[in-house]
């Protein structure tokens, strides 16, 4: 018996996106569903966003967190993506779309075990095909580690592993957070 995929249009996507009960990932015409996270993966990503939110409050750029898609279009294969990381930042002004973010210069995701290989590979070459993305990081939920993927001056991207004893520097927004602000409440690791 053969199965067959159906592809959908971005129109489509995102018209189906806007009353699905649960959210799906897409990429070039194909829908993937998401799986829910685990109290850690909760835990850390709100320590995250309610530090980012407060420290980012009033000023030019804005905070997202789980429900905000990030589209990227791959011009050279003509194919659109839109994922949905933990937690984004924006500080673009020509970021005006109501349900997904273009110019994110900031890209955040916990990992999990369903989704830690898609996080590392597929989404690290998406992610840095954005022009404006200065910073991508991967924070684990089963020990005090953190991977920060950051584009310099000559647009390389370089990676730098935190360990407990660490801080975590975020130079496109300019915050410095502690594990232990990270990691608050989190008992597991």
């Amino acid at each position: 018996m053969q199965s067959t995929v159906h592809f959908f249009t971005v129109e489509e996507y995102l018209q189906l996106e806007q009353v699905s009960e649960i959210r799906h990932e897409y990429l070039g015409g194909q829908v993937f569903a998401m799986s829910g996270g685990s109290k850690e993966h909760n835990l850390i990503a709100g320590n995250l966003y309610s530090r980012l939110r407060s420290y980012l409050r009033g000023g030019s750029c804005s905070v997202f967190m789980a429900d905000m898609k990030v589209r990227i279009q791959l011009a050279n294969q003509n194919k659109s993506i839109f994922y949905y990381p933990d937690i984004i930042v924006s500080c673009d002004p020509n970021d005006q779309d109501r349900f997904s973010l273009n110019y994110p210069c900031l890209i955040i995701e916990v990992l999990s075990p369903s989704t830690e290989l898609t996080d590392r590979r597929e989404k690290l070459v998406n992610y840095r095909t954005l022009e404006t993305l200065q910073e991508y990081v991967l924070v684990s939920q089963d020990e005090i580690k953190i991977e920060i993927y950051r584009k310099d001056a000559q647009g390389n991207w370089l990676i730098q592993t935190l360990g407990k004893d660490d801080e975590l520097r975020l130079d496109s927004i300019g915050l410095t957070l502690t594990m232990a602000e990270i990691y608050e409440d989190v008992i597991n690791i």
